[in-house]
């Protein structure tokens, strides 16, 4: 990249971070490729590695970054996302930080839901105009990753950018199905394709190969730089950008803008998923059992923000454990864990064996004052086989239950909804209750 146009210190930039910029988390959809996850939640609320939400971790990537004044977007399902956040991100009376929902809403100026990205900013213009910010940036509620906030804002100050979008690069298979960027040596971006499927398309967006050598990627395959969603505007270019009838961020108001505004690139090296489909949710959580995992939730210098709930430490009466998450609160009982996640207040009795495995626990313990009456307690029962599955929140599972997706369609709904099965993935939904003996 060429030198840059200008120098900003830290100490500017976690200024401006803390006083002129607002963070904007897009609360997503109806979240249909979640589904049933998303049944009963918007997608931001989705649990994640056992006691966490997705929309944790774009609220800590702000807090970490000085990025402190948050307004999340909803329309979908939102009541357990609005709990969530009322309970988790709680500032103190002397600074001006929130963590805030802004949800769809009847107005003068419009009574129609969110369109998209970039209708649902538009629709709540005049919130986020009332401050002093002049820069706003505009994230995605449903991906795993950590990013430094000042990095990206020093690199759009220091190029005096109108608008800054996050790319992370990807192999040719991994461009068909993102937005891709092309660059000149400045790193403004000139070019925008939405999804190339045409060889000769993608071709001509290759990234440069000086550019590939300068970031260490290795030169056996061409690369492309992909958008992640994530966006810096300054505060004029969003009111223009938006003076308009385009709905989403993508499709519509960055290629326009590319023509119009000095839109640059910061390029991402890291772990980045985009958790938008059971598979990727299933694979990403899973991933966190690895000895090394690809996200890590460990790093002290940049820790991820939840619920505090003050649960017991989790009880093992014997058993044997692999390569698990144990999330507060479990209580388990001579049962046989390997490559999983036991969510908070998880129950597993005796030689129950779970395997590749999401449980995302319960809400309550059996005979707490929450806790529904006319139903079975949750948790898992005696000498059950479950592989390959997730296991949403409150489910009870009788004695002898076997989940498993082998010699099964890769998908399928149960006439009752009882179970569902995504990619060769069982899920069984919110308050499920499976019967003793159940074969699945």
């Amino acid at each position: 990249m060429a030198a840059a146009a200008s120098s900003v210190n830290r100490f500017e930039t976690e200024a401006i971070l803390n006083r002129h910029t607002l963070g904007i988390i897009m609360g997503g959809g109806a979240g249909t490729r979640l589904f049933p996850l998303t049944k009963d939640r918007a997608k931001p609320a989705v649990p994640l590695a056992g006691k966490y939400r997705l929309v944790d971790i774009p609220i800590s990537n702000c807090i970490n970054s000085g990025v402190r004044q948050v307004y999340v977007l909803t329309q979908y399902n939102s009541a357990s996302l609005n709990r969530h956040i009322s309970r988790a991100y709680k500032f103190d009376l002397f600074s001006h930080g929130f963590v805030e929902i802004l949800a769809a809403q009847q107005t003068p100026e419009g009574e129609a839901w969110y369109q998209g990205t970039a209708d649902a900013v538009r629709q709540n213009l005049r919130n986020f105009t009332q401050g002093k910010y002049e820069y706003f940036l505009i994230l995605s509620g449903d991906q795993l990753y950590r990013m430094d906030f000042r990095k990206v804002l020093t690199r759009h100050l220091e190029h005096n950018a109108d608008i800054t979008i996050a790319t992370i690069p990807v192999d040719e298979r991994q461009a068909k199905s993102f937005g891709i960027m092309q660059t000149d040596p400045d790193g403004r971006i000139r070019n925008f394709v939405e999804k190339p499927k045409d060889p000769a398309v993608l071709q001509s967006l290759a990234m440069p190969a000086e550019i590939v050598q300068q970031l260490k990627l290795g030169e056996d395959q061409p690369y492309y730089e992909a958008s992640m969603g994530i966006y810096v505007f300054n505060r004029a270019a969003l009111i223009a950008a938006l003076d308009n009838d385009f709905v989403d961020f993508g499709k519509h108001i960055i290629p326009q803008a590319i023509k119009d505004y000095k839109v640059l690139s910061y390029p991402f090296q890291g772990y980045w998923e985009d958790i938008g489909t059971i598979r990727s949710f299933f694979e990403a959580n899973l991933d966190l059992c690895s000895v090394v995992p690809q996200y890590d939730f460990f790093d002290s210098q940049a820790p991820i923000y939840t619920h505090a709930r003050f649960l017991p430490a989790t009880k093992i009466n014997g058993g044997s454990i692999h390569r698990a998450l144990l999330s507060d609160g479990c209580i388990l009982s001579e049962a046989r864990i390997e490559n999983s996640i036991l969510g908070i207040r998880t129950v597993v009795e005796a030689e129950t064996s779970i395997k590749d495995c999401i449980i995302m626990g319960a809400d309550y313990y059996a005979g707490a004052v929450n806790c529904p009456i006319n139903r079975p307690a949750t948790g898992i029962g005696r000498r059950c086989k479950i592989e390959r599955a997730i296991i949403d929140k409150n489910v009870h599972i009788g004695d002898g239950v076997v989940i498993t997706p082998k010699d099964k369609p890769e998908n399928f709904d149960h006439p009752e909804g009882l179970y569902y099965i995504r990619d060769g993935i069982v899920v069984i939904p919110k308050d499920a209750i499976i019967p003793a003996g159940m074969w699945i």
